[in-house]
């Protein structure tokens, strides 16, 4: 199964596991003379460490002189067209046998408590799970509400009879992997008197407790938690509806978790890798801070067995390009030619507000978007204080496409400057980053507005979004 995850293509082969050895023998019926193959979660992905060719028993031996790090592992198939899953920890010589026509019930193991123990609980979740559905499903045809606030009851009996059976799981077998899993999963429950808030005061008071609760039982230095998959979705679930939408935050909150993960090699490959990826193409303009951080702190000077020369090569480029253009610092200033040669920097447009726009003469969307701007210009902005700074960048067409485009459209008005092929050559080659570099131009067009100080107020918006900003800016000061 392919990653999702864009560095996974940098990464350097193989991977760090402690010294010593496994041994897990597999009986997997009913195929022979066919290849089976070990594999483990990372996250949403499933890569495949071991293969083995079964023979007419059925039977194949998955063997290394070093020990697997702990977690969930798969069984695959042939073909790789099914897997089953198992719990590998300390104790890494067992053996398993199962039947494809059977999964995911008849396994059986030999010397794994583990294993045994998981299987007891897959079972259980099992029925109480197909009791469950079971209701829900009688639920959608309830003859009436008494029957519906019935059945509700009784669904929320039996959720409420799985969270105390884990419970106790977790209890009776206090220090197995399956425990630590159970506890990693659990989810905070409220004090009664916060389950139903009577009002704002309540709601803050109940969302601080599940935040500050979310994490209990969780070790980040517990590098088995990388080999599962509900780790990553409860880790994306913390940062989407948890933190506070800030870098500060943000920063604050991974260094955290890496400060701990730093003592497990593949839990801090973990975490770099998923963070790395996850701010690597920012949805929000304050998150360029986020990537630049862990590019400084995590990246710039460090070197990691796993990350390829392209793969950290990648990583630098995309931070140099970002730090250039962080929310609330100066923008780099540009100096370009106008249409009669003179060059004209961007700092000496004196305006309350400055919108620069990297557009390109042939770019299809740049002819509908730019005369829309204009409109709004001419609209609003021109009274508001704000100067428009647009750099075309030569790519297909020419200087004569940029000049004509410029009179059709009737934009003349605005400060343009032209960046042809030839004055980016000569910045890279004296080693000065491009414009479109420091800019982190990547489509066309690109808006930036900047505040009367050249400092970068929005980035990366439509129109309409940096319209909106304005006037509320403009509201601001009134």
């Amino acid at each position: 199964m392919k990653s999702t995850w864009f560095f996974l293509l940098l990464l350097c082969s193989g991977a760090l596991w402690a010294q010593g050895g496994y041994e897990i023998t597999v009986t997997l019926k009913p195929y022979k003379d066919q290849y089976i193959y070990l594999g483990h979660y990372f996250g949403k992905s499933y890569p495949i460490i071991d293969s083995v060719k079964v023979d007419q028993q059925s039977r194949g031996v998955f063997k290394g002189k070093q020990p697997l790090q702990g977690g969930i592992y798969l069984i695959g198939f042939p073909n790789k067209s099914g897997f089953f899953e198992i719990l590998v920890d300390k104790q890494q010589q067992f053996s398993v046998t199962a039947d494809s026509a059977t999964l995911p019930n008849g396994i059986t193991y030999t010397n794994s408590p583990d294993n045994e123990l998981f299987a007891r609980y897959q079972r259980m979740v099992s029925e109480k799970g197909m009791r469950i559905n079971s209701l829900r499903e009688v639920l959608k045809t309830a003859p009436t509400r008494a029957d519906s606030t019935r059945l509700i009851d009784s669904l929320n009996s039996l959720d409420i009879d799985l969270r105390n059976s884990r419970d106790r799981l977790i209890e009776e077998h206090s220090g197995t992997f399956l425990a630590s899993l159970l506890q990693a999963m659990r989810e905070p429950v409220l004090p009664t008197e916060l389950q139903q808030p009577a009002n704002r005061e309540d709601s803050i008071k109940a969302f601080r407790y599940y935040r500050d609760h979310f994490w209990d039982g969780v070790n980040f230095w517990d590098g088995r938690l990388a080999y599962t998959t509900f780790f990553e979705e409860k880790l994306d679930r913390y940062f989407n509806q948890l933190v506070t939408p800030h870098p500060d935050s943000v920063n604050k909150e991974m260094d955290y978790m890496l400060g701990f993960a730093s003592i497990n090699p593949e839990m801090q490959r973990f975490l770099l890798l998923r963070f790395i990826n996850r701010y690597y193409s920012q949805r929000y303009m304050w998150e360029d801070a986020v990537f630049v951080h862990l590019y400084e702190k995590y990246f710039s000077s460090k070197t990691y067995p796993w990350l390829s020369e392209q793969g950290k090569k990648t990583i630098t480029d995309r931070a140099y390009s970002l730090m250039a253009n962080i929310l609330g610092t100066p923008a780099t200033d540009i100096e370009l030619p106008d249409s009669t040669g003179r060059t004209v920097s961007l700092y000496a447009l004196q305006k309350q507000y400055t919108l620069v726009v990297f557009w390109d003469p042939t770019c299809g969307h740049c002819k509908e978007t730019l005369p829309k701007i204009d409109s709004v210009y001419a609209a609003r902005w021109k009274q508001d204080g704000v100067g428009i700074y647009a750099v075309a960048k030569e790519t297909e067409g020419t200087r004569a496409d940029w000049l004509r485009f410029i009179a059709e459209k009737k934009i003349g008005h605005w400060s343009h400057v032209y960046y042809s092929k030839e004055a980016e050559k000569n910045r890279v080659e004296k080693n000065v980053p491009g414009y479109s570099q420091l800019y982190d131009v990547q489509s066309f067009p690109t808006l930036y507005l900047l505040d009367k100080d050249k400092r970068i107020v929005a980035k990366k918006l439509s129109y309409e979004q940096m319209d909106e900003i304005i006037q509320l800016k403009k509201k601001e000061k009134q």
